[in-house]
Order: C-alpha cells, then sequence, then structure tokens
C-alpha cells in the first residue's frame, strides 16, 4: 500500500460548491477509483491560500492522477473545471507532494 499526496487550488468562493459537488460523488467515479486500488481518499482545504490537499492510500502503482484517459474522469474534470486551476484538458493543477514523515 502506498499513500500519495498532491495539492491543488481551488478558486475564491468556491468552497461551497466543490463540498457540495464532492458529497454527490458520482457512483460511478467512486467505483472507477476504489477498482484502481484508491482505498481511502480524503481532501483538506487552507481557507488562506484557497489550497486542496489530497491524500490518498492506493493499492499497485498508480492513484487517481493515473485515470487521464477515462472518459468518467475527463467527464468530471470538465464539471469541476470552472471553480479550481485547471490545465488546458481541464485536469486540475495537480502538483506531487513528498513524504518526509509518517509515523504508524
Amino acid at each position: 500500500m502506498q499513500r500519495l499526496a498532491f495539492k491543488m487550488k481551488l478558486n475564491k468562493g468556491q468552497k461551497e460548491a466543490y463540498i457540495k459537488r464532492h458529497n454527490e460523488l458520482w457512483p460511478e467515479l467512486k467505483k472507477l477509483l476504489k477498482d484502481n486500488g484508491v482505498s481511502e481518499y480524503s481532501i483538506f482545504f487552507d481557507e488562506d491560500t484557497h489550497t486542496l490537499f489530497a491524500f490518498q492510500k492506493v493499492s499497485g502503482d498508480g492513484g487517481s492522477q493515473d485515470l487521464a484517459d477515462n472518459q468518467i474522469v475527463k467527464k468530471w474534470w470538465d464539471f469541476m473545471a470552472d471553480i479550481m486551476e485547471t490545465n488546458p484538458d481541464n485536469s486540475p493543477v495537480s502538483i506531487p507532494l513528498e513524504e518526509v514523515f509518517y509515523m504508524e
């Protein structure tokens, strides 16, 4: 099991929309993530910087960031593009973070 972390950026004033959309996460997207080894997925929000911090536990070599070619993922990116920083293909600008400490 590996632990992955990355950060993204939410547009100002979009916290409630982001929470609402994730509270109504599409069942097919949730299934896709679980089927691809994502067993835990948490996202935290820093109000001061509008930074989203994401953490995943993943079995296998990849995580949600490796599903870019999936149509469900592309549809989700299009759905989320109006409330966060995105790349030209509507994928969220996502910066991987290096784990520097872990305590079991």
